[in-house]
């Protein structure tokens, strides 16, 4: 261990487990509390201070001892074996690389908008904990996504201020030699150079790309300058940069990944770029090292309209990927087209090549995944919709980065220090031993800061924007510690309805200003650049709140940020989620309110359609469809007063004899217990390990040995199926005595090579062979008893022991 102690202060400083274990939080504040309230930046808290200074203040002797403590615990800790090496010791999975266009770690790195990147910051996290064997790979932006300024009308002005590389917890990404690895990728007119970057998230690692490298064209250089920015060519060349050199890092580090999980389309080139290296390696043609590679591939979709799918014309694609399809793939730029199109001429679809170039496809809670199976059927043109192969694994949080240190403290005193790093289930129990009185405590607690928060927040933002001195006073004391408090906190799109609560603004005012029952609302949110609609929604509601001044208790705080939500969800108590459904695939936010007591009234979409039940909170909609029709706002609109008025304030006002309420509590506590340990990422990367990353390592092992016998076995099998898979014809269909028995032929396609079964809206059995019959064979089922015939039809689908039907193969011929 060095004398001076600073190795260890960088340690700490650039490994960003410092989030969610908050053990060194003291330390950056020592050094500077004010700097470290602003951007909970350790990396920037360091550069403020020279080397000199920071030896010098290393000669406090209780101050070094703490640093040194701190350091030796996180080394231990990160070597310590997770559940994965408990769980799963034999596994030959050794590296799942996983790529997003957005990562949402910490407030000191500022590459995420929203959702997504909630996902991938979270689950990586968790991967972290658990000792699931995960590598981070994104981009590193210059401005990331804009910041937001609310200026006395309402408009949303968009700021883009610089990430300087220096002042962020990242590190040049070095080559054993020492040297800063630089890739190049062929580009259009030449090369385009890419610096590489790493980031340490607990036992992870995040790997980021950037094109600011001097030796670019100044054309190139702002490629990753905004997240979500730009035009489609700008986010075709992004993608193309997360992908293709994405995958190269891995190359240049020697790291063979057995499983590549993409996090929505935006990173699909990746499947390319590894069938490449497939071809490199083993000689085998692209349609081979495809087989091989897709084993190993796993696509999780976050979409739930079709509009939301990134898609290209075809002449840029063939501008950015002709050569590459040519010299490298050795396919034509056709070919390469046609794995995301449906149709020659249409545009490329980056969901469409994530789905034929990967073995495992999910959505993100059980509504998504029939959503999903809805929106990507027509790539599976003769498969009944459920039998479209998309499965979910519902989202979850990284619930120690979002707990309060008051639930934190609650929940450790009764379910344990360790309780997110093993499975969760267990701790439901626990959970309901806490005394209610304690549950209240804590709740009050967090209201509290989170009012005071709110106030400090307000006040700084009401004195940027200009506002008269009395109008920052009375937000220095806007809302008050002791009234029920809503929380709504999201992007502003129109499909998430943020102005449902307006829909009578009448109604709603009443409902904000009764004396003797106060409720208010605090709001936050970001409408993309582009979105008119969106900012629309900002201005309406920041217009509605100026008519009242400070006659209603509803607050806008501006630039919806990491430091905002955590406070925001710690505090709040109802989270409100009013979007159309099935538009919300998921959502995440309402699920960090869970641990710290808070509930949820939400629409039944996303994850609340499978986790609402009325002792957990409540919920509004009939669990259908309605697209837009504005009648269902209507009617929705009204559910939301009068869960407000009948069920929501009553029961939080309602106390007994000790001043309790008692009806809330029983909500919170068996919300906390059922709902948090399942809407958790521990479980849910625990789900993406043994449902996917497992049987995905085995799956391209198998077919990647012997230099890829199987894939290239399985393309031609494949190949000579298409080929002759017409020919297949059914006789006709007899019934005997109760049982069914149907002729097929099979003319070029041995018998063996074809699965004949029986389908019906509730069940696919499979027919068996009962012998020769004239140019074909008889197959033969019982027929249930007390269904009619006309319920059933057979069908021929492929049949091989290493076939993943239908998402590998989706032939299928029915009986007419």
């Amino acid at each position: 261990m060095p004398e001076n102690g600073l190795q260890e202060l960088e340690e700490l400083a650039l490994n960003l487990r410092s989030v969610w274990n908050r053990s060194t939080d003291v330390i950056w504040r020592a050094l500077n509390a004010d700097l470290w309230e602003t951007t909970r930046n350790p990396w920037a808290v360091l550069q403020t201070f020279s080397k000199e200074m920071l030896t010098q203040k290393l000669q406090d002797t209780s101050f070094r001892t703490q640093v040194a403590k701190l350091a030796q615990c996180e080394r231990d800790t990160l070597q310590k074996d997770g559940w994965f090496q408990t769980k799963h010791a034999n596994s030959s999975l050794r590296t799942v690389a996983y790529f997003s266009m957005e990562f949402m770690l910490s407030e000191a790195l500022r590459i995420y908008s929203g959702g997504l990147g909630n996902v991938a910051g979270d689950q990586l996290k968790a991967a972290s904990d658990l000792g699931v064997p995960v590598i981070g790979v994104g981009l590193l932006y210059a401005q990331g996504y804009f910041r937001q300024f609310i200026d006395a009308n309402g408009e949303q002005k968009e700021l883009y201020p610089y990430n300087d590389p220096g002042q962020l917890p990242v590190k040049p990404l070095r080559l054993p030699t020492g040297e800063w690895l630089r890739l190049k990728l062929d580009w259009p007119g030449g090369v385009l150079y890419l610096r590489t970057w790493e980031v340490r998230v607990g036992r992870c690692k995040l790997y980021l790309l950037d094109s600011n490298d001097l030796a670019n064209d100044p054309l190139y250089r702002g490629i990753t300058s905004e997240l979500y920015g730009g035009n489609l060519e700008l986010r075709l060349q992004q993608e193309l940069i997360l992908g293709l050199g994405g995958w190269g890092v891995l190359q240049a580090l020697k790291i063979s990944p057995e499983v590549c999980h993409m996090n929505e389309g935006h990173a699909a080139f990746a499947v390319l770029q590894r069938a490449a290296q497939c071809m490199q390696e083993t000689k085998l043609s692209f349609d081979e090292a495809l087989e091989a590679t897709r084993a190993g591939n796993l696509f999780t979709t976050h979409t739930a309209v079709s509009a939301g799918f990134d898609r290209f014309p075809t002449c840029l694609i063939r501008q950015y990927l002709s050569s590459y399809a040519e010299k490298t793939l050795h396919i034509s730029i056709e070919e390469l087209l046609s794995l995301g199109q449906i149709r020659p001429g249409d545009d490329f679809n980056m969901a469409y090549l994530a789905i034929r170039g990967s073995g495992f496809i999910n959505g993100v809670s059980r509504l998504h995944g029939a959503v999903s199976r809805r929106l990507f059927r027509d790539l599976f043109p003769r498969v009944p919709e459920k039998e479209v192969p998309i499965g979910y694994v519902t989202n979850g949080v990284h619930v120690p980065s979002w707990d309060s240190a008051a639930a934190d403290e609650c929940w450790a005193k009764h379910a344990g220090q360790g309780r997110w790093l093993q499975e969760t289930e267990h701790l439901c129990e626990s959970v309901r031993k806490i005394a209610p009185d304690k549950i209240w405590e804590m709740r009050n607690s967090s209201r509290q800061r989170l009012v005071e928060y709110a106030r400090a927040r307000l006040a700084k933002q009401l004195a940027a924007r200009g506002a008269e001195k009395e109008e920052i006073e009375r937000g220095k004391t806007a809302l008050n510690p002791k009234a029920l408090t809503l929380g709504f906190a999201r992007r502003f799109a129109e499909y998430k309805r943020p102005d449902l609560l307006l829909y009578d603004e009448e109604r709603f005012r009443k409902i904000l200003t009764q004396k003797d029952r106060p409720v208010q609302l605090i709001l936050a949110g970001k409408a993309h650049p582009a979105d008119g609609g969106g900012h629309a929604l900002i201005r309406r509601w920041v217009q509605w709140m100026r008519q009242f001044q400070d006659h209603v208790p509803v607050v806008f705080l501006s630039d919806y940020d990491m430091i905002l939500t955590e406070y925001l969800v710690q505090g709040v108590d109802v989270w409100i989620n009013t979007p159309r459904r099935p538009w919300e695939a998921s959502g995440t936010s309402g699920m960090k309110v869970l641990v710290n007591g808070g509930l949820n009234l939400s629409e039944l979409d996303g994850w609340w359609a499978e986790a609402y039940s009325p002792d957990v909170g409540w919920a509004i909609g009939d669990g259908k469809e309605h697209g837009g029709d504005p009648n269902v706002d209507r009617e929705e609109a009204s559910a939301l007063y009068d869960l407000l008025e009948q069920h929501i304030i009553p029961e939080f006002y309602e106390r007994d004899n000790k001043g309790l309420p008692t009806r809330w509590l029983s909500k919170i506590q068996e919300s906390m217990a059922r709902l948090t340990p399942r809407y958790c990422t521990n479980r849910v990367v625990r789900e993406y390990t043994e449902q996917f990353y497992l049987p995905a390592a085995e799956q391209y092992a198998k077919r990647s040995a012997k230099q890829g016998a199987l894939a290239k076995e399985l393309a031609a099998w494949k190949q000579k199926l298409q080929m002759h898979w017409h020919e297949l014809q059914f006789g006709d269909l007899h019934v005997d005595q109760g049982r069914l028995t149907v002729e097929v032929m099979f003319g070029s396609i041995a018998p063996k090579d074809v699965r004949v079964e029986l389908y019906s809206e509730e069940s696919v059995q499979e027919m068996k062979d009962v012998g020769a019959s004239g140019k074909g064979r008889l197959y033969g089922i019982e027929c249930p008893k007390g269904r009619s015939v006309s319920d059933f039809t057979p069908r021929l689908v492929p049949r091989h022991e290493n076939l993943r039907f239908p998402l590998e193969c989706g032939l299928m011929t029915w009986q007419k």
